[in-house]
């Protein structure tokens, strides 16, 4: 008997892999979705602290780590933003915005979105195979039929699309598999790095206390060179630093910390003020009626977080017993400069295990602009993370993998009967 060959073998049921799985789906082709852990989307539960964040209104390159934005740009064309929100509200999931320009579900449930894509794919007899087991993909001698080598038997189709993801949260099926399918099929691989995700740091003998959550602004120094510059929430902990102020640029802090490089981050804790400012209004807050009997500790309550006052004092040389009016001006201004160039040396990232994303993956001069082929193997195709594209927070990568997920399920149909 002749095995059954499938139009469309797709390799990961995230989110990149269920959106190329439905469209190629409504295409007309008969699919078969592969994933090796025993449920599917299991990260996409992750995405926007369970309330997941699916894509975001304020769309710019810019927001995105990416060697070739034609590249891109080409492939947003064919599925952007709008069609994203258009594509669920037919699946039952109704847009709500939030934070400025993110959009979420309304049940503001990750599972919802979860669910309909698997509704959808089921709708369209998509065949999925879950704990599925791929030990290797290759294409059978002298023939363009691929044979994926699953634990239970061989699947064959005429197309196949990696969406695998990277490297990033293993627990939720992400261990860098689909690197190693990718190998196997010809290619090459941009060395990956965690992203979105927190630094650790040596903070000798002025560690800033750990579980203080504040705003501020963060710059990040390569080799002492401004890097990158970020204003957003702020978490200290007992390893380092984290929160959204330091996710966004933790992936160019990864890749120069992998070359060896000297990394660390300037803290602004008052970057509503110059430093000019900010002394001023210290030495009149310490001066005031109010405040001057007051000792320079109870002086800053409400103005900075209540666990960062005495170390912030210690390392400006005032005595956290000393008066208001009793400190000087040129204490005011050390306390000033602190406040808006705190600089920590940067060790490390906390690693994939605790990174949302990877940066890094299968290099863009290897795949086709327009439909994300193999530029190596024909009909071999390519969607989300495992890409060498990656974003910020805010909705982005997912809409990369909406975006690259229908232009590989779309164009891995070419040729098949409708």
């Amino acid at each position: 008997m002749n095995p059954k060959i499938y139009d469309v073998a797709v390799i990961g049921a995230g989110a990149a892999g269920l959106m190329a799985a439905i469209t190629a789906a409504r295409m007309g082709a008969h699919v078969i979705l592969l994933e090796h852990m025993p449920q599917a989307a299991k990260k996409l539960l992750a995405t926007g602290n369970g309330k997941c964040n699916y894509t975001n209104v304020d769309q710019k390159m810019e927001y995105y780590y990416c060697e070739d934005p034609d590249f891109m740009q080409t492939v947003f064309t064919q599925f952007s933003y709008a069609d994203t929100i258009h594509f669920f509200e037919e699946l039952g999931i109704r847009p709500i915005q939030k934070n400025g320009t993110c959009i979420y579900p309304e049940s503001e449930q990750a599972s919802s979105v979860r669910d309909v894509l698997l509704e959808e794919a089921a709708r369209l007899e998509v065949t999925a195979a879950y704990s599925a087991g791929i030990r290797e993909i290759h294409k059978i001698q002298n023939s363009q039929i691929f044979e994926i080598l699953t634990k239970d038997k061989p699947v064959y189709s005429l197309s196949c699309i990696l969406a695998a993801g990277g490297k990033a949260a293993k627990k939720t099926g992400s261990d860098g598999s689909g690197y190693i399918y990718a190998k196997q099929l010809g290619h090459q691989l941009k060395a990956p790095v965690p992203a979105l995700t927190a630094l650790t740091a040596d903070y000798n003998k002025w560690k800033l206390p750990a579980g203080v959550r504040t705003r501020c602004s963060a710059t990040l120094l390569i080799d002492g060179q401004e890097a990158a510059f970020e204003q957003g929430e702020l978490q200290i902990t007992d390893y380092g630093i984290s929160g959204i102020v330091i996710f966004q640029f933790s992936r160019t802090a990864a890749y120069a910390l992998s070359g060896q490089r000297q990394v660390a981050v300037n803290l602004d804790f008052k970057p509503q003020m110059s430093q000019k400012e900010l002394a001023s209004y210290l030495m009149e807050r310490f001066q005031s009626r109010y405040q001057a009997h007051k000792t320079a500790g109870r002086c800053l309550i409400g103005f900075l977080p209540e666990k960062l006052i005495q170390p912030m004092l210690r390392r400006a040389g005032i005595a956290i017993d000393q008066t208001g009016r009793n400190i000087q001006k040129q204490s005011a201004q050390r306390l000033a400069a602190l406040l808006k160039k705190y600089k920590i040396k940067i060790t490390g990232t906390k690693g994939f295990d605790a990174a949302q994303v990877t940066a890094g993956g299968i290099p863009l001069h290897e795949i086709k602009t327009l439909t994300m082929e193999s530029k190596i193997t024909p009909r071999l195709y390519f969607a989300g993370e495992i890409v060498d594209i990656d974003a910020k927070c805010g909705g982005y990568n997912l809409q990369w993998a909406w975006s690259s997920g229908y232009a590989a399920g779309l164009h891995s149909c070419g040729g098949i009967a409708q």
